[in-house]
């Protein structure tokens, strides 16, 4: 595929080679969560970071989701599941770079959803960011391992056994095609990924957001629903 149009409007123009299909352009944001909410629950003034649970009280969620009207810029690519082999695993992260100065600088990565923003400080992240996940495990373990200690009391052994159990070192997204596709086997726009992260940092302690999924979502290709109007 080469030359594909960038969607900007409210139709989607997909472009397809064989029995692939790729699509570039603004969508409606799928993710769901209660920001203030988050804000509510952690401790994250002087550079903290979610290291400080308050937990035990009132409830610290909105019920207000907070990307209920945004919009991202997306890319979306759909392959044969029989081009996947079912009998091995893929494994899949992405990164944002600008340019800056005539040198991309890389802004930003993701393998598992939230990993990056609740695992590191504002210290780590610029490094984080720059980063390969070839380096990870010996370069962030010890971090991950600290923060879980703070957050769900857990010891060293524990926090590197849920670490490995769900594959979150190095940070590339574990994709079984033999298996139904359902974080952290994959990830479906439908998971609440950040109660997820919440119960795994806690070790289950931190109470559901009790927010549902996006209702605009497409039963086929780009599935992303189509971008709200912008307001003034």
């Amino acid at each position: 595929m080469s030359d594909a149009e960038v969607s900007f409007g409210t139709t989607a123009r997909p472009v397809s080679s064989g029995a692939c299909t790729f699509f570039a352009g603004s969508r409606s944001d799928a993710f769901f969560f209660d920001y203030d909410g988050i804000k509510n629950l952690f401790d994250t003034s002087g550079g903290r970071n979610f290291t400080a649970p308050h937990l035990g009280g009132t409830s610290p969620w909105t019920g207000v989701d907070s990307n209920l009207e945004a919009n991202v810029f997306s890319m979306a690519l759909e392959v044969p599941t029989s081009e996947l082999h079912d009998d091995s695993e893929i494994r899949v992260w992405g990164r944002c770079s600008v340019r800056e100065n005539g040198r991309l600088i890389h802004a930003d990565r993701a393998g598992h959803p939230s990993v990056s923003s609740f695992f590191n400080t504002d210290e780590t992240k610029l490094e984080y960011n720059a980063g390969e996940p070839v380096n990870d495990r010996e370069r962030w373990t010890d971090q991950f391992v600290h923060l879980m200690g703070h957050t769900g009391n857990y010891t060293r052994e524990e926090a590197i056994a849920a670490i490995d159990a769900d594959r979150i070192l190095p940070d590339m997204l574990v994709f079984d095609p033999s298996k139904p596709a359902q974080y952290p086997n994959g990830r479906v726009f439908t998971d609440d990924v950040i109660n997820y992260r919440l119960s795994f940092l806690s070790k289950g302690d931190i109470p559901p957001t009790g927010l549902e999924p996006h209702t605009d979502l497409l039963s086929e290709f780009p599935y992303l629903g189509n971008p709200h109007a912008k307001t003034t």
